[in-house]
């Protein structure tokens, strides 16, 4: 066993070491004012960031599952390493030699499991990547030749061959004094009756990599016909290697993902390269597994996904029935994120490689610009299995699509919704309405409390639930409003109505108006909130104002005006979004040669509403 890592080692180490950068590997930071940054905290799920980093200290801390700790400690949780084992990969990215208590360097037998495996995997990586040069991998090149790939995307995705042989990768990683159990565990070689040999034999090799760039699997696609296996064969799970979390491409992908807000899921490794090489370069695909939970919660913390939905998921299906299958099932999932959710459909149905191979790089990012929100597709292919030209046929249709509007988690394009489907229907509006109304009020588990409460007065107003992360934006202006109405003035006041979503705040905003208004409420005060319940329009609103006027500000007037900035910026970035929507669809609606016109003027719009936006945005990221 190796000795102890010589505690001054350690120490250069933790000098050496970003944690800004390493922990930035996995979570998307956002300044947070004081040189501090935030983010989604890994180790929990959450809407909203309360994961802290101070880069000054070299330490992090969550607010809400109470983990914190110091660069290595994050890679001990992040990774289940050992101490010495996250050390050595700090040592390794900075560069820094490591010396034990016995005397010597880092010797191979000596470190930890994790460390040996990622050193076993890049060495394969890297003879599968030598191999695909060889005479014998002609069939890998040819494979990739008639993709539209060349020598040089192959080289910038890592993708290799594995020879045909039983032990081409067993001899050479023996070579580099890597041990037949580390090589079973790691899931390079399979046991067999007569002993060890290679997994993967005659087939081209992707490299599949962590968000941390360590290779730490591998993807291979069946080539040759006396192959017997499957098409696609993956690393199967090891200590470092788990398929329910691993997407592949996001190491090249993770800051455009970051800087775009977007992710776009593919289903496959080359619909991945087609997609970089076109320029879509936030391109994801999962491993060998159907996209799930832990697959969704990788995406929120790059999108450090919030409650303003700023972001988008962009999923790509064949328009097939499978495809729409998948669509569906992951639109049951979009209730997993915050962010808005779409699908993009290739008509003819080719993946984004095909579709590159046989139309090019602009025939991909179309595709792409053309995505539809995720629960229109979900839509259209429910109605789709009923013949609408029945009465019987539209009623079922109406019954099986009124739930998929009712799940919308942007409650103001319900309605929106609503009508539309009608129009798809050939129905009227109103038992439209009425069936999504009935399908959103549908019979749930209510909790022992819940039914102890007495019923709402209908004639009053029902505040919305104080912990709704989605309308916590909405919340938070009214309480800025209500208690230091000079720091929101003519921005609120000139506010279009429909940015408040919930029934209750739009009431509060109008009572607000009605009081005259936050720019002429001056530094407010006990007056201000009075004027406000006075012109409330009942004593439902009335509560929720007197409510609103007391939960807790900051205190600090800095802090205060930086908070009031921020919320009020997102404010106005939720209405320039909802705009934004709304201009999208009008524009898609027409015909940009056969009404020119009204299409380049409210191309104009658009183009106008997207800068005030990314205004708004870097307003409020400016703040924090």
């Amino acid at each position: 066993m190796a000795g102890r890592i010589r505690d001054e080692d350690v120490v250069v180490v933790k000098e050496r070491a970003d944690i800004a950068e390493v922990i930035g590997d996995v979570v998307t930071l956002r300044p947070a004012g004081g040189g501090n940054l935030k983010g989604l905290c890994p180790f929990h799920d959450e809407k909203s960031p309360s994961f802290s980093v101070r880069p000054s200290v070299g330490s992090f801390h969550c607010l809400g599952c109470q983990v914190g700790g110091d660069v290595i400690s994050f890679l001990m949780q992040i990774d289940h390493l050992s101490f010495s084992e996250a050390v050595e990969r700090l040592a390794a990215r900075t560069g820094v030699q490591l010396r034990y208590e016995d005397g010597g360097v880092t010797p191979g037998r000596q470190q930890g499991q994790h460390s040996r495996l990622v050193e076993a995997h890049k060495a394969a990586a890297e003879f599968y990547s030598e191999q695909l040069a060889t005479p014998g991998a002609s069939v890998g090149r040819d494979f990739l030749s008639e993709r539209g790939f060349d020598q040089a995307a192959a080289e910038k995705f890592g993708v290799g061959f594995a020879p045909q042989g039983w032990d081409s990768l067993l001899s050479h990683l023996r070579g580099r004094r890597f041990t037949d159990e580390e090589l079973l565990a790691g899931g390079l070689l399979s046991q067999g009756q007569r002993g060890v040999y290679d997994r993967f034999r005659g087939r081209l090799v992707w490299p599949i990599r962590s968000m941390s760039d360590e290779v730490i699997g591998f993807g291979a696609r069946k080539l040759l016909e006396e192959d017997q296996g499957p098409k696609y064969l993956n690393t199967p799970e090891t200590p470092i290697y788990k398929k329910s979390s691993v997407l592949y491409g996001v190491d090249l992908a993770k800051r455009e993902i970051a800087r775009r807000m977007q992710a776009v899921v593919v289903e496959g490794y080359t619909d991945v390269m087609a997609c970089h090489l076109a320029g879509v370069e936030t391109a994801i695909a999962t491993c060998g597994t159907a996209f799930g939970d832990e697959h969704i919660k990788v995406l929120r913390r790059l999108l450090m996904d919030q409650n303003e939905f700023r972001g988008e998921v962009v999923f790509t299906f064949d328009g097939d029935s499978a495809g729409q299958a998948a669509a569906l099932k992951a639109f049951q999932d979009d209730q997993k994120f915050v962010t808005q959710t779409f699908v993009a459909v290739e008509p003819s149905g080719m993946d984004p490689c095909e579709l590159r191979q046989h139309h090019g790089d602009t025939a991909v990012r179309d595709l792409i610009a053309r995505r539809v929100p995720l629960f229109e597709f979900a839509l259209r292919s429910t109605i789709g299995r009923f013949d609408l030209e029945t009465p019987e046929g539209r009623i079922s249709a109406l019954q099986a699509a009124a739930p998929v509007v009712a799940a919308i988690r942007d409650h103001s394009l319900r309605p929106e919704y609503a009508r539309t489907l009608a129009g798809w229907l050939g129905m009227e509006v109103e038992p439209v309405t009425r069936a999504v109304a009935q399908a959103g009020s549908a019979p749930r588990r209510t909790s022992d409390a819940a039914r102890a409460r007495p019923a709402a007065d209908p004639s009053h107003t029902v505040a919305p639930d104080p912990h709704d992360q989605s309308l916590r934006v909405e919340r938070d202006s009214l309480k800025v409003v209500l208690q230091a109405p000079a720091l929101a003035g003519t921005s609120f006041d000139e506010l279009d109505a429909g940015v408040f979503t919930a029934g209750a705040y739009a009431s509060v905003r109008d009572a607000v108006l009605a009081a005259g208004g936050a720019a002429a409420a001056g530094q407010g005060g006990a007056v201000w909130v009075e004027k406000v319940e006075v012109s409330a329009a009942d004593d439902g609103v009335r509560r929720l104002v007197r409510e609103l006027a007391v939960e807790p500000l900051a205190s600090d007037d800095q802090a205060l005006t930086r908070y009031a900035t921020e919320v009020m910026a997102r404010l106005e970035e939720l209405a320039a979004t909802r705009r934004i929507g709304e201009v999208k669809s009008r524009l898609q609606r027409l015909n940009p040669v056969e009404q020119v016109v009204d299409y380049n003027r409210l191309f104009g719009e658009l183009v106008a509403l997207e800068a005030h936006r990314r205004s708004l945005r870097e307003r409020a990221i400016g703040t924090l």
